[in-house]
C-alpha cells in the first residue's frame, strides 16, 4: 500500500511539474509576442514606380504638340541659304581700259586718237586632297582709231588652258600632271598700213599643245611649275593663202605640221606693294625631231594696280620668239619664196586704266 502510493506520488510530481513548465513556457512565448507587437516603427519605405523606356524608333521625326507664339518677334533678316561645301573654285573677271588723247591748237603738234582693250577671263579651278584640276578660257582685243587713219586691231587672243594632276598624298606639292593648251585669234592681222593681204586668220594660225609631265603647285596656288619632257606641238594654217606661202613653218600647201619635244611653264603670283599684283607667265618649248636645242619662247609680265573695286590699272609686257615665224620673205611674181626670211623678237608693251568687275 505504501508502495503503490508512492508510485502514484511521484507519477503526480512528475506530471504536475511538466504542466508547470509548459505554463511557463507558452507566457514567457506570450509576453515576447506582446512586446514585438508593440515596439514602435519609425522607417518608412517608399517605392519609385519603375517607368519603362521609351524608345523612338529611328527615322520617326518629333513634333512638340503645342508651341507658343506669345514671345516671338518678326524676322527682320533674310535667313541665310544653306551652301553646300564645294571644292571649285570659280572666277569671272571682265576688264575694259580705254585710252583717249586730244588736241586743240597744240602748238607741239599731234593727232586724236582713242584706244579700247577688253578682257575677259573664266577661271574653273578643283583641288581635293590627291586631285587638282585647273581650266582658264581668256578673251583679249583691242582696236586703235587715230584721227586721219582707219581703224587698227591692237590686241587679238583666244587662248584655252587645262591642267590635270594627281600626287600620291595630300602632304607634297609634286603632282603627276597631263597638260592640253590652245591658241589662236578672232579676226584677220594686217601689216598696216596695208589691208588687202591678210598676215594671219583665225586659226591661222592656231595651236594646240598636248603632254604630260610633272608639275609643282603651291597650296595657295602663287607658283606653278610644269615640266614635260613629252609634249605634242600641232600649229594649223586653215588659210589657202598663207599655207601656200608657207607661213608659220607648215610646208607650202600643207595646213599643219607636228612637232614632239619638251615643255617648261612657270606662272608665278605675288604682291609686290599695297595693292600692286605682279603676274609672271614664261612657256619654253623645243622640239627633239626639227631642231633641238632652239627654244620657242613665250613670255607674259604684268602689274596690277588696284584704285578701288571698279577701277584698276596695269602695265605689262609680252615677249614671243618662234623659229617658224618668218618676217622679210620676199616672193617673186609666180608666189615663190626667193628669200624665207629671218625670226625675230617680238616685243609688246601695254599701259592701260580702266573698270574690272567680278562676277
Amino acid at each position: 500500500m505504501n508502495k503503490s502510493f508512492s508510485i502514484l506520488f511521484i507519477l503526480l510530481f512528475f506530471t504536475s511539474a511538466l504542466g508547470f513548465a509548459q505554463v511557463i513556457t507558452s507566457a514567457s512565448q506570450d509576453t515576447l509576442s506582446l512586446e514585438q507587437d508593440t515596439t514602435k516603427i519609425d522607417t518608412i519605405v517608399i517605392r519609385w514606380p519603375q517607368n519603362k523606356l521609351k524608345i523612338t524608333p529611328y527615322g520617326v521625326r518629333r513634333i512638340a504638340p503645342k508651341t507658343g507664339l506669345n514671345k516671338t518677334s518678326v524676322l527682320r533678316e533674310k535667313p541665310k541659304k544653306f551652301v553646300p561645301p564645294t571644292f571649285w573654285v570659280k572666277q569671272n573677271n571682265l576688264g575694259l581700259n580705254i585710252n583717249e588723247v586730244a588736241f586743240v591748237n597744240w602748238n607741239a603738234g599731234g593727232e586724236n586718237s582713242v584706244s579700247a582693250l577688253a578682257n575677259l577671263a573664266f577661271v574653273r579651278n578643283y583641288k581635293f586632297r590627291y586631285l587638282t584640276w585647273e581650266n582658264e578660257l581668256r578673251f583679249r582685243y583691242g582696236i586703235n582709231v587715230q584721227e586721219g587713219q582707219e581703224l587698227r586691231k591692237t590686241e587679238d587672243l583666244i587662248r584655252f588652258t587645262s591642267t590635270f594632276g594627281f600626287r600620291k598624298d595630300t602632304l607634297t606639292n609634286w603632282f603627276y600632271s597631263a597638260k592640253a593648251k590652245f591658241n589662236t585669234q578672232f579676226s584677220n592681222g594686217f601689216n598696216y598700213p596695208d589691208r588687202d593681204t591678210p598676215i594671219s586668220r583665225f586659226m591661222a594660225p592656231g595651236y594646240v599643245f598636248f603632254g604630260a609631265g610633272t608639275s609643282y603647285i603651291k597650296p595657295d596656288n602663287s607658283v606653278n611649275i610644269y615640266i614635260s619632257p613629252t609634249t605634242l606641238k600641232a600649229t594649223f594654217v586653215f588659210d589657202e593663202d598663207l599655207s601656200s606661202k608657207g607661213a608659220f613653218g607648215v610646208s607650202p600647201g600643207e595646213n599643219s605640221f607636228i612637232e614632239f619635244g619638251f615643255l617648261f611653264t612657270h606662272a608665278w603670283e605675288t604682291q609686290v606693294l599695297k595693292n600692286v599684283q605682279m603676274k609672271h607667265r614664261l612657256n619654253l618649248y623645243t622640239d627633239y625631231l626639227r631642231s633641238f636645242g632652239n627654244v620657242d619662247v613665250d613670255w607674259e609680265l604684268n602689274f596690277e594696280f588696284k584704285v578701288n573695286e571698279y577701277i584698276n590699272a596695269n602695265i605689262g609686257t609680252h615677249i614671243i620668239y618662234d623659229d617658224d615665224i618668218k618676217f622679210d620673205q620676199i616672193f617673186n611674181d609666180a608666189g615663190d619664196v626667193i628669200n624665207p626670211g629671218k625670226p625675230r623678237i617680238q616685243f609688246k608693251q601695254a599701259l592701260g586704266i580702266g573698270l574690272g568687275y567680278k562676277f
